[in-house]
């Protein structure tokens, strides 16, 4: 069976499950012209803007393509976080993950009570709410209100004769996973066009070969949905999205802060009873700046349904359309295992993010990126040193800052941070950044061990609003001193480390960890840090005393750490014992499988440095 009659043969049988479910449910009112319309999201894994319709003649997407020129195609739309997860949470909540809790991936953290899922609005307004396989949305479950039904199907049949609809169908053909085994091709690995940063091996090649053969499933079995929507009459009333859940997934794009995780495509279809509800006519290309934020409020819009005004972002369609905002915000966590706090501020021109663990490399050895043949390929060659400076980069430190003009350097690998001829620009989106999180009172400035702590018996929303015991404004200070990595400012992090506040001392102990033997006169203050009230900063101190040469001392502290009850407290103790390396392998081999059993994350244990 050719490729084409088998996606059509799944989506055939995915569809066929979904309409029992529908037909047990009552009657709604019969919507006519004018009423609110139905809402189909059609939303793949792990997709840069790869198709024909943006533009890359390499792509094999005439459905997609079709779709295009039949609605309408934006050309500046983004994820705010370039992982799935919390990628979900900002899009179902309309806040932001890191003033919620729900920014480090899988970290399943309760929402407060007044935060609803944006369905949970539409189900009260009389929408019918139905999804199919993805509730993964970085919290403690699903909200009991969000869903009409949950049908693991692609099905639209019934939905005609029912109250107007919103209907969520995720698409897995693209996702990383697809690319860990390598199998025969249809794309030329010849033609690929490589990123600069990526060395041209054949592994390589074939992912990028392999990837655009995955895309051009997906584009099939959207085809097969549009059929559907065609046959069962409902393309006349639905209003259909297409977007993707994060970038793309090739090493350096998921998970990363730069377009290559961060740009999606989103394509929009209205049909002729709902073109007043579209900022453009068919087949236009709006430039608006929008992401994920935006989406929650812009579906209410568009279904007339107030918006409430604890969600952050913007509507961009609708009655309810608000100004285009002047900047895109991203942030990125703790990734899988393994730990790493930046914040990303774009707009039109510029890229800015800001590393506050800038002596950890971007290339950490995450256990489910590691499985992908392309990113083993380019971790040989850079053991074989055959990479050039941009290829090699990634396994190195990170700067603290970095800044792109986008325009130039779409690839993002010329950082102007230190650039006298952009001063102006890069302190403006410092500051862009440094009021935004203290706007949305970010819960990333507190290790996620020692957030959890803090908000048990409430959530970490509840924590971060109370400033009298959460001085963000303090915390982040510190944290930008630590993130200095200056050997000269060593009498100012023992200081920190000295603070009443333990999250001030923990960046304290980190500013010493990444400074490594230069952070010698530290060690008195470190030593007492090991008996500190909190974990966080324990676990910091150990870090920094093994690098110190300190080690029996240190890994004590990681072996009680590992033990904790509190799994977030333990994951950093894993990650400490990560960043030490061989000097912590006696820690690691006595605790690992402990902690390996209490999490479902895939704790990377027997990874190289």
């Amino acid at each position: 069976m050719n490729a084409r009659k088998q996606n059509r043969r799944d989506a055939i049988k995915i569809i066929a499950v979904g309409a029992t479910a529908m037909a047990m449910r009552p009657l709604g009112k019969s919507w006519g012209a004018g009423a609110r319309p139905n809402i189909l999201w059609l939303v793949s894994e792990d997709n840069n803007p790869w198709l024909g319709c943006y533009g890359d003649s390499f792509a094999t997407t005439p459905n997609l393509d079709r779709l295009a020129g039949e609605g309408i195609l934006f050309s500046n739309f983004f994820a705010n976080a370039p992982v799935c997860a919390p990628a979900r949470s900002t899009i179902h909540t309309g806040m932001y993950p890191p003033g919620l809790g729900t920014e480090h991936m899988r970290s399943m953290n309760p929402l407060p009570g007044h935060v609803r899922f944006f369905t949970e609005y539409l189900r009260k307004a009389g929408y019918y709410c139905v999804n199919g396989q993805k509730t993964d949305y970085n919290t403690t479950g699903t909200p009991r209100g969000a869903w009409d039904a949950r049908n693991f199907s692609f099905s639209l049949n019934g939905l005609k004769t029912r109250q107007p609809f919103f209907r969520f169908i995720n698409f897995s053909a693209t996702h990383e996973s697809s690319l860990f085994k390598s199998s025969p091709v249809q794309h030329d690995p010849a033609g690929v066009k490589l990123a600069p940063y990526h060395p041209d091996t054949p592994a390589i090649r074939h992912d990028y070969a392999q990837y655009y053969d995955q895309i051009a499933k997906l584009d099939t079995q959207i085809g097969a949905i549009l059929q559907e929507l065609e046959q069962e009459g409902l393309a006349g009333n639905t209003i259909l999205f297409y977007f993707s859940d994060n970038g793309g997934v090739l090493p350096r794009s998921k998970r990363f802060l730069y377009d290559s995780g961060m740009s999606v495509p989103l394509i929009i279809r209205f049909p002729k009873e709902y073109q007043s509800l579209a900022p453009v006519s068919p087949g236009k290309r709006p430039d608006r700046l929008a992401s994920y934020i935006d989406l929650a409020p812009t579906m209410l819009s568009l279904a007339s349904v107030p918006i409430p005004a604890n969600m952050q972002g913007r509507a961009f369609l609708g009655e309810q359309t608000a100004p285009e905002p002047e900047y895109v915000h991203g942030y990125r966590g703790r990734m899988d295992e393994l730990y790493d706090l930046s914040r990303a501020v774009r707009n039109r021109h510029y890229k800015y993010i800001r590393n506050y663990y800038p002596h950890l490399p971007w290339g950490r050895r995450l256990d489910f990126l590691w499985r992908m043949p392309a990113m083993q390929s380019w971790e040989e060659e850079y053991k074989k040193g055959t990479l050039n400076t941009v290829q090699a980069r990634f396994f190195g430190p990170k700067p603290a800052e970095e800044l792109y003009n986008l325009a130039d350097d779409p690839y993002e690998i010329n950082n102007l941070a230190g650039n006298p001829a952009y001063r102006n620009t890069l302190e403006r989106m410092r500051e862009i950044n440094r009021g935004f999180m203290l706007e949305i009172r970010d819960t990333g400035m507190l290790q996620e061990g020692e957030l959890s702590l803090r908000s048990i018996g409430s959530t970490p929303y509840e924590t971060a609003q109370d400033e009298k015991s959460y001085n963000l404004q303090e915390i982040m200070a510190a944290a930008e001193t630590a993130s200095q990595l200056d050997p000269g400012r060593v009498a100012d992090l023992i200081e920190l480390l000295a603070h009443p506040d333990n999250g001030v001392r923990y960046w304290g102990a980190v500013g010493c960890s990444a400074l490594e033997d230069k952070a010698e006169p530290a060690v008195d203050r470190l030593e007492r840090a090991l008996r500190d009230e909190s974990p966080a900063v324990r676990i910091a101190a150990a870090e920094a005393l093994a690098k110190l040469g300190r080690t029996k001392a240190a890994l004590s502290a990681l072996q009680e750490a590992l033990e904790h009850k509190n799994i977030f407290v333990a994951l950093y103790a894993v990650d400490a014992v990560y960043n030490i390396g061989e000097a912590a392998t006696p820690a690691l081999e006595s605790k690992r499988k402990k902690v390996a059993g209490r999490t479902g994350l895939a704790t990377n244990f027997n990874a190289t440095r």
